[in-house]
C-alpha cells in the first residue's frame, strides 16, 4: 500500500469496527462515516519497561465497548456507562474513587480493571500572558519506547483553546519546526489525545470550560485520522466536552489525499493548511514533503474542501525572517489566493535553540501583511504566546529531554 509522505503505511491499515464510537443524546449511535475507528485493545494496551501491559485505559475503549463491558462483565446497568463518561468529562474526575454515586464495588472492579489516564505530567509551565503548557510522557507501547508530547492552553479574551498533539514527534519535516527535528515515533491513540484536553480542562477554574480545540500540536494530524476523528467525536458531543465542531480546527501541512479524506469523514470541522510558501520553489526548501505534493496540489485539494463544506479556507504561515517575508513572497501569496474566500494566519516564527531560523522584525511583518491587505486578502496576524515557556511545538519536550529531568508531581 502506498502512501503519502510522511505517513507510516502501518497507520493506513485500520483494523475494522463494528460499533460507533460515541452515542448521541437520545442513545442512538452516531458513527464517523466511512472510516474504520480504533481503540486499544487490553493486547495493545501500553506496557511497562519491562513489556508487562499496564492496565487498559477506559477512555480507549469505545461506547458500546464500554457499556457491554459495565452490563456484560461488571453486571451494572447500562445507565452506568453514562455516569463514568459525565464524571470524566464534566465533572473532571481524575480517579474511580472520585465517582460517589457509583456502587463502591463497582468502582473498586472499575479501579483494578482499567485507569483514565495513562500518561504522567513530565512538566507544567506556566508564562506570563497566562498560556499554559504541559509536558506529558506516556509509557511504552509495542516496539515503542515512552513517549513525550506536549499541549498548549491558549487565553485570550474568552476563549480558551487548547492546542493538541496528534503523534509522537512528526515526520513532516519542515526546516523550522522543533516537533520533527527527531522524526515521527508513533501516532497517538484516541485515548492520548483526549488525556490532553482533559488535562488541560482540570487546570482551568472550576467556572471556565475549554472553548476552542486546534489540532495544531507535535505531529501531522492528517496522518492519524483514525484516533483523531473518534477524539473529536466525543470532545464535540453533548456527554464529552460539548465543543461546537466549527470551533475545532484540524491543521494539515497538506497531505491531499487524507484532505479529501477528511471531506468524506469529518467535514463538520474547519480546516487550516500550514502553506508556508506561495511558490514551490520556496516551499520545497521549506517544507520538504512539498517536493511530492505541489502548491498546486494543495490548492486543487483546498478549493474541494471550500466547495463542499462552504467553510472559509484559512492557510497558516510562519514568517522566517529573510527567507519567506520578503515584499516578493507577499505579492506571490497574494496571486496565490486572488479572489478566493481565504483568511492568512501571519504567524511571526518562534525561534527555537539550534535552528537557524529568526523572527522578521516589526517591519517586515508590517510590510507583508500590507501587501497582503492591498490585495484584498483577509489577514489575521497571530500574536506570539509563551515565549517565556518554550511554548512553540516541540520546543520543550527537547528541552527537558536534554536536561534530563525526572518526573514532576504535575505541578
Amino acid at each position: 500500500m502506498s502512501a503519502e509522505p510522511g505517513v507510516n503505511p502501518a497507520d493506513e491499515m485500520v483494523v475494522g469496527r463494528e460499533s460507533a464510537w460515541h452515542e448521541g443524546a437520545a442513545g442512538a449511535a452516531s458513527p464517523v462515516k466511512s472510516l474504520p475507528l480504533v481503540s486499544i485493545p487490553t493486547s495493545a494496551a501500553p506496557s511497562t519497561g519491562s513489556g508487562v501491559p499496564t492496565k487498559p485505559s477506559w477512555l480507549g475503549m469505545s461506547a458500546v465497548e464500554q457499556e457491554r463491558w459495565v452490563t456484560e462483565v461488571a453486571g451494572q446497568a447500562k445507565f452506568r456507562r453514562k455516569q463514568i463518561e459525565k464524571w470524566i468529562f464534566q465533572q473532571r474526575a481524575t480517579s474511580f474513587n472520585d465517582m460517589t454515586d457509583l456502587p463502591l464495588a463497582f468502582r473498586e472492579r472499575l479501579a483494578a480493571e482499567f485507569t483514565i489516564f495513562t500518561g504522567q505530567v513530565v512538566r507544567h509551565q506556566v508564562s506570563k500572558d497566562g498560556t499554559e503548557k504541559l509536558l506529558i510522557e506516556f509509557p511504552p507501547m509495542g516496539r515503542h519506547g515512552a513517549g513525550r508530547i506536549e499541549c498548549v492552553l491558549i487565553r485570550e479574551k474568552q476563549r480558551r483553546t487548547i492546542c493538541v498533539s496528534s503523534q509522537v514527534g512528526c515526520g513532516m519535516g519542515c526546516v523550522f519546526c522543533a516537533s520533527g527535528l527527531d522524526g515521527v515515533d508513533r501516532s497517538l491513540q484516541v485515548n492520548e489525545i483526549l488525556e490532553q484536553m482533559l488535562r488541560i480542562t482540570g487546570v482551568l477554574p472550576v467556572d471556565e470550560r475549554l472553548s476552542h480545540i486546534v489540532m495544531m500540536g507535535m505531529g501531522e494530524p492528517l496522518a492519524n485520522l483514525p484516533n483523531v476523528l473518534p477524539a473529536l467525536e466525543v470532545a464535540s458531543s453533548d456527554f464529552g466536552l460539548g465543543i461546537s465542531p466549527r470551533r475545532i480546527t484540524i491543521s494539515t501541512v497538506g497531505l491531499t489525499k487524507s484532505i479529501d479524506r477528511l471531506l468524506e469523514v469529518g467535514k463538520r470541522y474547519q480546516l487550516a493548511i500550514s502553506l508556508h510558501a506561495p511558490t514551490n520553489s520556496l516551499r520545497n526548501q521549506i517544507v520538504p514533503t512539498n517536493e511530492k505534493i505541489g502548491v498546486e496540489g494543495i490548492m486543487e485539494a483546498a478549493a474541494r474542501f471550500k466547495r463542499e463544506t462552504g467553510r472559509r479556507l484559512t492557510f497558516e504561515y510562519v514568517l522566517l525572517g529573510g527567507i519567506n517575508d520578503t515584499l516578493e513572497a507577499a505579492e506571490d501569496l497574494a496571486d496565490l489566493l486572488a479572489g478566493q474566500d481565504a483568511l492568512v494566519n501571519l504567524i511571526p516564527y518562534n525561534p527555537v535553540a539550534g535552528l537557524p531560523y529568526a523572527t522578521p522584525s516589526n517591519q517586515a511583518i508590517a510590510r507583508f501583511r500590507k501587501v497582503l491587505e492591498d490585495r484584498g486578502v483577509v489577514v489575521k496576524c497571530r500574536q506570539r504566546k509563551g515565549d517565556d515557556i518554550d511554548a512553540a511545538c516541540g520546543q520543550l519536550r527537547r528541552l527537558v529531554d536534554k536536561s534530563s529531568v525526572g518526573l514532576a508531581d504535575g505541578n
